[in-house]
């Protein structure tokens, strides 16, 4: 078996230093794709790769000069994983190294499987997402509408895909989503929100500004409960207002904002970030009185992105990991776009 500290051997800084520069090249302005960032995931790339490779019986000696994607899902402790990034410099712990697991899952680089027992991580085919971005110039994005008619599934089948870390994902939690998206659009379509691809008007990315009726607001003001999210509610707990002249409806629920990883682009950010700050615009004409935004966010890297907006944490539940942020709406339309993302990039 490989020790991963003497990983260096094995695959030679040499030949670290020109997939690193090819990665950095080719997906170079996806949002937090630091070089820090690319070192590791190609340490950890050469470490997984020559593991499975011993495992298997192959017959390799080092050093290697070429990476090959290994396949499928590969063990590899949080400890292996603070020795592969960490080996070579001032070190760092099992859990900065854990933390820098989930940056590269966040990125799509790779996929972390957590069994109970043991983690296991896969290699992405990354290399599409480099032709993307190879292409991506000849690729233009719009906001539109949410149609319920017609973008209910590909939008069910986004969630889903971007929440792996949600246990019990499956068919009956994709149709749970579909039948709640449809009804929304149905109630009030104004605050769900849509990032299309033009060339083929496929939904890549989605917001969904949910006003709150008056006699549910006391929801935000207790511990979060997975019940409070699109992707894990069985009975929808909180009401919807409805736009009218005795409406008091003063708050908004961010209950989703998200794009697609290979689209997860400073550009697309900016679009539908830009485009929620209008919505919210536009809710007021029906919600005189709105001042208040809401967010749950259950994933660590959200976290920091709803942080860097300026979204501060109000109530945590540690059991869910979960943590419920508040936004006064007034700074959330003073925001500088640009200058958050181009923060969040270097960080």
């Amino acid at each position: 078996m490989v020790s991963p500290e003497y990983l260096d051997q094995w695959f030679p800084f040499e030949q670290q230093h020109s997939y690193v520069s090819m990665l950095i090249a080719q997906m170079g302005r996806r949002v937090g794709l630091t070089r820090r960032r690319a070192e590791y995931f190609v340490r950890l790339w050469a470490y997984l790769l020559i593991k499975q490779q011993l495992a298997l019986g192959k017959k390799i000696k080092p050093p290697i000069k070429k990476l090959s994607l290994p396949k499928g899902f590969i063990p590899c402790t949080h400890r292996e994983a603070a020795e592969v990034f960490y080996a070579s410099r001032e070190r760092g712990g099992e859990r900065s190294a854990g933390m820098m697991l989930d940056r590269l899952v966040d990125l799509g680089l790779i996929e972390k499987h957590f069994d109970g027992n043991t983690i296991c991580l896969q290699v992405n085919q990354f290399l599409n997402l480099m032709q993307l971005s190879l292409a991506e110039e000849t690729i233009e994005f719009e906001m539109d509408n949410f149609n319920p008619i017609t973008d209910a599934i590909p939008v069910a089948s986004l969630l889903v895909r971007n929440y792996p870390w949600i246990n019990g994902v499956n068919a009956a939690m994709t149709h749970r989503i579909l039948r709640f998206l449809r009804h929304w659009g149905q109630q009030y379509p104004t605050g769900m929100r849509v990032l299309r691809r033009h060339d083929n008007s496929n939904p890549v990315g989605f917001s969904f500004f949910y006003p709150i009726a008056r006699e549910s607001e006391s929801i935000f003001f207790q511990t979060p409960a997975e019940s409070l999210h699109l992707s894990t509610v069985t009975e929808d707990l909180i009401q919807m207002a409805v736009p009218g002249s005795k409406s008091d409806c003063t708050a908004i629920f961010v209950r989703s904002w998200i794009i697609d990883q290979p689209y997860m682009q400073k550009p697309q950010m900016c679009q539908l970030f830009e485009d929620g700050k209008r919505t919210l615009v536009r809710m007021r004409e029906d919600f005189p009185q709105l001042s208040d935004v809401y967010n749950l966010i259950i994933h660590p890297s959200f976290k920091a992105l709803a942080e860097a907006v300026g979204f501060q944490t109000i109530f945590e539940d540690a059991n869910l990991d979960a943590h419920l942020m508040y936004l006064p709406i007034d700074r959330f339309l003073a925001l500088d776009v640009q200058q958050v993302i181009e923060r969040l990039s270097n960080e």
